[in-house]
Order: C-alpha cells, then sequence, then structure tokens
C-alpha cells in the first residue's frame, strides 16, 4: 500500500502552520463550511504536479496576511520504503532579479528538483471536488485537463509532454504575433509542437481505450461511461501511423501561420480536444443526464481509474474527494465505500455531516474541524 503517514503544512491558505499524523488510514475530515477540510485536500494535491485540485495561482496558496511563502511537505510510506516529499513558493528575494513570476519549489528525500514532475513517478493523486459536478456541461477545458490527470496513472511522462507542447506553442504564438518572425525559427518550433502534440493525442487515446475497458469489466454501484475523444489528432492517429499525423500536423501549422499571428493563438492541435462521455445504460451524452448522473458517472470513472491505476502504475493512487458523499443515497454511498476499502487507496473524505461516514467508523481515521483547531475524534 502507498499512503501519506503524516502531512506538514505552514503559510498555507488558512493554516499558519499544521501536523497531522494518520499512519495507514484513511481519513474523514468534517467540520462546517469554510473549516478548512478544502484547504488540507488542495495541499495534498501539490503532492503531484500541477496546480492542485483548484488550479490556483501559486501566489493565491500562502496564507492572506502571512509573513512566509507557503510550504507543504509529507512523509510518504511506499512499497518500496520511506519517502519525503514537499513543495511551495520560492520566496520573492529569493528569485533573480530577472525572474518576475512565481515559482514552485519541489524537494525529494532532502534534494531540490528542477520541477515537481518526478513526483508522479512515486505517488499518483486524484481528486474530486464539487466544482468537478458541472464538468461536463461547462467548457472543454475542465474535461481535457480531467482526462490528462487520468492518462499519468498510465503513461507517467504525460504531463511532461502536456507542458512541453504548451510551452512550444506559446513561444510560437508570441514569435508570430511580432510580425516577420525568423522562419527557421518558426519551423523548428512546429516540429516539436508536433512531436508533442501527437505524442499527448497518444497517450489519450490509449488510456481511454485502457480506462473504456476496465469500466465495462468494473462491477460497480455505479453507472458506466463510454468515453471517446473529439480532436483532430486523436482521429488521424485512429486511421494512420504517428508519423504521417506529424507530418500533416506540422504541415498545418506552416499555411496557419498568418490566422494565428493575426489571432494570437493557435487554431489546431490537442489543446482543442475534448472528452466525450455517455451514460452507457441510457446510451445519453453525460451534458444531458440529470446532475447526479453526472456525479455518478464521474465517481464511476474514477474508481475504474483508480483499479487500473492498481495494474499500470502498481499502487493504487491518493483519492481526495471533496464532498463526494453529499448527495448519494445511503445505498450508493454505502457502495461508494466498499469499492474504495476494495481499491485499497488511502482515501481523504470531506463532509459536513460526520453521519454520512456511518459506514466508515472502522475503516478510517477521523478528525473535526472547528473554530481553526483539527481535534481527532
Amino acid at each position: 500500500m502507498l499512503y501519506v503517514d503524516r502531512v506538514m503544512l505552514s503559510g498555507f491558505r488558512s493554516y499558519e502552520n499544521m501536523q497531522l499524523n494518520v499512519g495507514a488510514n484513511s481519513v474523514v475530515l468534517t467540520g462546517e463550511n469554510g473549516s478548512g477540510k478544502t484547504n488540507l485536500l488542495e495541499a495534498l494535491s501539490f503532492l503531484s504536479p500541477g496546480r492542485g485540485l483548484r488550479g490556483a495561482k501559486l501566489c493565491d496558496v500562502s496564507k492572506i496576511g502571512g509573513s512566509e511563502p507557503w510550504a507543504v511537505s509529507a512523509r510518504l510510506m511506499t512499497p518500496e520504503g520511506m519517502r519525503q516529499m514537499g513543495s511551495g513558493l520560492v520566496s520573492r528575494q529569493d528569485l533573480s532579479s530577472e525572474t518576475s513570476a512565481d515559482r514552485r519549489i519541489a524537494r525529494l528525500d532532502g534534494e531540490t528538483l528542477s520541477s515537481p514532475a518526478p513526483f508522479g513517478d512515486i505517488l499518483q493523486v486524484a481528486w474530486l471536488t464539487p466544482q468537478m459536478d458541472r464538468l461536463f456541461v461547462e467548457g472543454a477545458s475542465g474535461r481535457r485537463q480531467f482526462l490528462d490527470r487520468l492518462v499519468v496513472a498510465y503513461h507517467p511522462t504525460h504531463a511532461r509532454q502536456v507542458n512541453s507542447y504548451e510551452k512550444v506553442m506559446r513561444e510560437r504564438a508570441k514569435l508570430l504575433s511580432e510580425g516577420n518572425p525568423d522562419p527557421v525559427w518558426v519551423s523548428s518550433l512546429e516540429k516539436s509542437m508536433a512531436e508533442h502534440g501527437v505524442a499527448v493525442a497518444a497517450a489519450r487515446l490509449d488510456a481511454i481505450s485502457k480506462l473504456s475497458q476496465a469500466i465495462l469489466e468494473s462491477q460497480t454501484a455505479f453507472p458506466r461511461a463510454h468515453l471517446s475523444l473529439d480532436g483532430e489528432l486523436e482521429e488521424g492517429l485512429l486511421k494512420y501511423p504517428a508519423v504521417e499525423v506529424e507530418a500533416d500536423f506540422c504541415q498545418r501549422l506552416i499555411t496557419m501561420r498568418a490566422v494565428d499571428g493575426h489571432s494570437g493563438r493557435t487554431s489546431i492541435g490537442p489543446h482543442k480536444s475534448d472528452l466525450r462521455v455517455r451514460h452507457v445504460d441510457k446510451n445519453m451524452p453525460a451534458e444531458l443526464c440529470s446532475t447526479g448522473e453526472q456525479k455518478a458517472l464521474l465517481i464511476g470513472i474514477t474508481l475504474a481509474s483508480a483499479r487500473l491505476s492498481v495494474n499500470q502504475f502498481g499502487a493504487p493512487p491518493l483519492l481526495l474527494l471533496d464532498e463526494v458523499a453529499a448527495h448519494l443515497d445511503g445505498e450508493r454511498r454505502a457502495s461508494l465505500f466498499d469499492e474504495l476499502m476494495d481499491i485499497g487507496s488511502q482515501v481523504w473524505l470531506t463532509g459536513t455531516d460526520k453521519s454520512l461516514f456511518d459506514q466508515m467508523q472502522k475503516r478510517a481515521k477521523f478528525f473535526h474541524f472547528e473554530s481553526g483547531k483539527i481535534q481527532e475524534d
């Protein structure tokens, strides 16, 4: 089993300093809204690459009025032994005078890393939040981010490919917007975009295929979902070899230079792709399902992905489930808890009503938040 044994925060959101020792248990956090439950889950989400479960700017995570930049550290127990992970905001006085952007620092077993990307080689983190309940009816960006977090479990370098693609895309857009760019340099960027872009699309397709099969094979109380991708590169890869799709994408980028330079954005590529989800038993697009059905579909996808991660990654992911039990009936809630325990993940659950977690009494460690303090129940 892979689990967070201890977590420590400083200058993070509502926390000046906090330490929580939990051992191998799953964790239930209860308390009123605004008491700091979700802040703790967000802190744990920074044990993975990216901007955490809120997608916040790094500077916004710091405690209001705090004098020091935020930091999160954790002691992990892994099949290979104990590991120390940490992440935080670099103090502005430690930044180069030429650097104005906030920067995140990452540390692993006492060594400073160039980025938090290696975290994904040690620990997989997945989460569901109330804000994700509208995932299927809002813009495609949120669905892509949700999908890409799932893909990392099966392709550990996927996040780096996405970041590399987006970095080169921004550089190309900047050059084109300035007018009369060096054609050799732009061509080099477009070649790199094509390489990273096709790698991103191929990883997404492979993950979708594996996850769809896992969903069909799941014994679960949650509705089955059929997943597909709506994107030019993904559609091309289903018909042609990757090398042909890459060459075609590169050529199309060349023909779109004038349009992209005028608009200031890239017209085509995997950053435009969309995740499509259908409710299998109803044969209905997820966006047309009821709010409750949409949430149940999300839970079902997350559970199937966690099961698959055990085989693909070698250990279950850390699951952060914010208010996930609030709108489930008693039978489905009990099924959720049974399935979570069967997967073997360390699960962190939050809620305002402790009674919702009665079935977890002997399966988890309970903490209650009140008046800015955390007490073990």
